[in-house]
């Protein structure tokens, strides 16, 4: 899988959210499966519009944990005040069903909403970031 374009795996997701604090999962695709960090800003608008954001060098610490057993869709997020979940496609607005789609799941699966709880929550709560 490529790290330069971002997809269901991760990649170079350019997401300004990912800051200190924030758990992120993803979803693995293969047993000893690897991981890359890298790219870092040091600051950027929503996405890299230019190609690019003000590049910089990171000193970065982080664990990985594995939840066996645990399936999701696409990228997912925590931080103080939100949890959010990333869809990425072309066009832009398949990768706002993708997050939105994720996010219901999560609802359900994750804090047992029924679909239509979850629905009702979504239309009252949701907010999308395009990255």
């Amino acid at each position: 899988m490529s790290t330069a374009t971002s997809g269901e795996y991760g990649g170079n997701m350019d997401y300004k959210g990912l800051v200190v604090g924030v758990t992120v999962f993803f979803s693995v695709f293969a047993e000893g499966a690897l991981f890359h960090l890298g790219d870092g800003h040091a600051i950027q608008g929503c996405g890299e519009i230019a190609g690019n954001g003000v590049e910089i060098s990171l000193d970065v610490r982080f664990t990985v944990q594995v939840l066996k057993g645990k399936t999701i869709g696409w990228q997912r997020g925590e931080s103080d005040t939100h949890w959010f979940c990333i869809g990425n496609a072309r066009p832009l607005d398949q990768a706002l069903q993708h997050a939105t789609t994720e996010m219901l799941a999560m609802l359900t699966k994750d804090y047992g909403l029924t679909a239509s709880e979850a629905s009702l929550l979504l239309g009252q709560a949701v907010e999308y970031e395009v990255a």
